[in-house]
């Protein structure tokens, strides 16, 4: 690269190097869900109900009793994460039990507990 790159008030140093981290970058669309996975991970009530989800599954009305808020707003953030695909749902008569949707959920989280619990 003989032309010298530039970014606002910044020269390129190392165009070895920015051009491998370039070519390795995830693409827009994988960029855009990782932003929207990490907003979904910013609410507190999210998070605690997943924190819960690792442990067992449990329907509706025993998260509202375990994180102290009501079955509507309960129910208004499983569907958030139902939609993120962070947790999946099972019926059994009148009752909807939900529960991480995969082992990656439980992985991240953990490893995210580890990161806080290490500082």
């Amino acid at each position: 690269m003989s032309d010298m790159i530039k970014a606002h008030d910044c020269n390129v140093i190392h165009v070895d190097i920015l051009n491998k981290v370039k070519k390795n970058m995830p693409n827009e669309y994988a960029m855009r869900n990782l932003t929207e996975f990490f907003k979904i991970m910013g609410d507190g009530t999210r998070i605690q109900i997943l924190c819960a989800l690792i442990q067992n599954e449990m329907c509706v009305c025993d998260l509202a009793v375990l994180i102290n808020v009501t079955k509507s707003a309960i129910s208004h953030q499983l569907r958030s994460l139902k939609e993120a695909h962070l947790v999946k749902s099972r019926r059994s008569g009148k009752n909807v039990f939900y529960s991480l949707d995969d082992e990656h959920v439980k992985d991240i989280l953990e490893k995210a507990l580890d990161h806080i619990i290490e500082k």
